[in-house]
């Protein structure tokens, strides 16, 4: 049987992958882990499939799957969750950044301390990249109150805690958010770090925009998914009780005073109208909440 799963996306790592499976090959013989290593060739343009066709036949604890075209990180990972067979899985990348012989008996020995889940802390990095990390992950844990140093690196945790997890694109770096939600114990350990060397990162600075509003779109969900005319309901009536106080305005100033302005009419009108709206929203949220439950 199976108890731990080493899950890896590669896209265009043919130079890495021979070190990287026997590495891990090296980790799961000196730990005595039952484990299988499964690599997902996220529609590779190189040699990637061929090298692991070759691997396959001389490791046989390695699992290969493909997706013809280039899915993402996100879209292999969930892939991979749903095929591995461990009951504790171990997330790596593929590029030989984190060492598979160093890194997985750390984190397992850390997930046995009664964690469900485990992330790697790169404490020793020091990358251009380094400063936007730190402000993304202090940001991360004054939102959602999970204590990480380093959220978007190496993880192992239950296979369990992420079965009911439905990712949306780049949500994997949200992972250890997604199953802190649920109740599970999330942990973090430091790891080495080492430089690429092979290749080059598929990942920039321009990413940095889309995982803040991925990480608002989140954090909306959580406090709101599951009673969403909390929030459209608050903004309903605030709106239409501006639009009350202020439409009582007009009316007082026209009988006493003179003639309103039309632009404050037309503005009273339109926070009314909204109010009713999402009042209406909120409502017809919390009705298709009751038919999926």
């Amino acid at each position: 049987m199976v108890s731990v799963s080493v899950v890896i996306p590669a896209y265009n790592e043919e130079k890495s992958l021979p070190l990287l499976v026997e590495k891990t090959g090296r980790a799961f013989k000196a730990g005595k882990i039952s484990g299988e290593l499964l690599i997902m060739n996220d529609g590779s343009t190189d040699n990637t499939e061929q090298v692991l066709n070759m691997l396959g036949k001389k490791y046989p604890f390695l699992r290969c799957l493909r997706h013809r075209a280039n899915m993402g990180l996100t879209e292999s990972l969930s892939d991979l969750f749903r095929n591995a067979k461990g009951e504790i899985l171990v997330f790596l990348p593929a590029d030989l950044e984190s060492d598979p012989e160093e890194d997985i008996p750390v984190l397992l020995k850390k997930m046995d301390e009664g964690f469900d889940m485990v992330c790697g802390w790169r404490k020793s990095r020091k990358e251009t990249k380094v400063v936007m990390s730190k402000m993304y992950n202090w940001l991360a844990r004054k939102m959602f109150k999970v204590s990480l140093h380093d959220a978007n690196w190496i993880k192992a945790f239950r296979k369990e805690a992420v079965e009911k997890i439905k990712m949306r694109s780049d949500w994997h770096r949200y992972l250890h958010i997604l199953v802190a939600a649920q109740g599970y114990k999330v942990g973090e350990v430091e790891v080495g770090y080492k430089p690429r060397k092979f290749g080059k990162s598929k990942y920039g600075i321009g990413r940095l925009l889309k995982g803040l509003l991925d990480m608002l779109v989140i954090k909306l969900l959580l406090s709101f998914g599951k009673k969403p005319m909390l929030i459209f309901g608050s903004f309903g009536l605030l709106s239409f009780l501006a639009g009350f106080i202020i439409g009582a305005y007009l009316l007082y100033y026209q009988q006493f005073i003179g003639s309103i302005s039309r632009p404050l009419l037309t503005f009273d009108m339109l926070l009314l109208v909204s109010g009713l709206q999402l009042f209406a929203m909120g409502f017809l949220a919390e009705l298709i909440i009751s038919q999926k439950d």
